[in-house]
């Protein structure tokens, strides 16, 4: 019972949090900044859904989503090591070098954890978009499911 006591006020916390730190006037700028919050969803989906780490490194990250955020992390946190992906490089390259890239949007965080957009390209006409939900218990963000958005 106190488990589920501390997970109600943990969630109840981060959508105060949530709330206080959105921009209810609409006119700003989308924020450039990057929780750890963030930064712990996204290690999440890249570890159990992509399976990266020493054995299978990720391809470059590639900067997308909403305008202006892209994710900022200490990826060696987490045990990750993504190289930035170079688009003025890419356009020089084989296309299936420079067609190689996952990307992130920003995480959405409701009562029942997160949710991210994410994708990765493996070459020309080789790439899949998932939208991922993830849950956050004592041992930290673990991914639920990853439903498939796209093929090419």
């Amino acid at each position: 019972m106190r488990v589920a006591n501390l997970l109600v006020l943990s969630a109840a916390g981060m959508l105060a949090w949530a709330c206080a730190a959105s921009d209810l006037d609409g006119n700003k700028p989308a924020s450039v900044e990057v929780s750890s919050n963030d930064c712990a969803v996204l290690a999440a989906v890249a570890k159990e859904h992509y399976k990266f780490g020493p054995d299978n490194p990720p391809p470059p990250l590639k900067g997308l989503g909403d305008a202006g955020w892209r994710p900022q992390c200490n990826w060696s946190q987490h045990g990750l090591s993504f190289e930035d992906y170079n688009d003025t490089a890419a356009n020089q390259a084989d296309p299936r070098q420079r067609l190689k890239w996952v990307t992130f949007q920003k995480p959405a965080y409701d009562g029942n954890g997160a949710t991210v957009q994410t994708e990765i390209m493996h070459g020309p006409l080789a790439g899949m978009g998932y939208e991922c939900r993830l849950h956050s218990g004592i041992a930290g963000w673990t991914v639920g499911e990853c439903k498939v958005n796209w093929v090419s």
